[in-house]
């Protein structure tokens, strides 16, 4: 129903989910830990010739590969003082900093919403990490959106601002949104094939942000990004949290 909504009002196509779920296929065949390392061609997902085949229906309009797969899977990270870092032996890794961090909700049930398509809690939270972390969605190199269906991606990257309301899908049309584009969103290869296992996936967002802050990402990495947003979004946008993390 929430695509249905974000389809007539914005004009968001079948083709637009497409084309978010084959851009973070390919990030995924670069990321070693990634559940699905295979990358997916446009042409036959969206080709009405056969795709009722190679991209069944599942709630209309979502297809297939409009969503994320049941993942398993473990994240972990290292927090320590600032001051702490070269004692306890961290030294020769670059350090990464927690500059913001911030939760909102929203209201439960979805249909009571004033607004249906807004996602609330992910434009507050992210506001509310980028003043903590005093910058703004224009310093952000790169980001992971928790995209358990392919329209949050195009939704959450407008909430917390990289993009016009209503515009999301047209960056993800224009490539913006791809690994050297303007604003690189789930390099990881996201919940889509990365994998969404459950209570490890917000972890495991930051972790693949440490890994473009610190230079690891090999194959996917976004050159010269020094700062990060993960958006991290629990049931229907009812209690989301995004995090900053920064080098500088």
């Amino acid at each position: 129903l929430y695509t249905r909504l974000c389809m007539e009002k914005f004009g968001v196509e079948s083709k637009d989910l497409a084309i978010v779920a084959v851009k973070n296929h390919d990030n995924a065949c670069h990321n070693p830990v990634s559940h699905i390392m295979r990358p997916v061609v446009l042409e036959r997902i969206t080709n009405p010739a056969y795709i009722n085949a190679t991209n069944p229906l599942v709630a209309d309009p979502l297809r297939q590969f409009d969503m994320c797969p049941v993942s398993d899977g473990a994240a972990a990270v290292l927090l320590v003082a600032q001051d702490k870092q070269e004692e306890l032996g961290f030294g020769k890794k670059k350090f990464v900093r927690v500059a913001g961090i911030a939760s909102a909700t929203d209201t439960h049930v979805v249909a009571n919403r004033a607004v249906p398509t807004d996602l609330l809690a992910v434009r507050l939270s992210a506001q509310k990490a980028y003043a903590m972390a005093g910058v703004g969605p224009e310093d952000i190199d790169v980001a992971e959106l928790h995209d358990a269906f392919q329209i949050l991606e195009i939704e959450e990257a407008e909430e917390v601002g990289f993009f016009p309301r209503g515009e999301g899908h047209l960056a993800a049309r224009r490539g913006d949104t791809k690994i050297g584009g303007k604003i690189p969103i789930n390099t990881s290869g996201g919940l889509k094939a990365k994998g969404h296992p459950l209570g490890a996936t917000g972890v495991s967002q930051i972790v693949e942000l440490v890994k473009q802050l610190r230079g690891e990402a090999e194959g996917r990495q976004v050159e010269g990004a020094q700062t990060a947003l993960a958006v991290n979004f629990g049931g229907f946008g009812n209690n989301v949290v995004s995090t900053v993390l920064t080098t500088k």
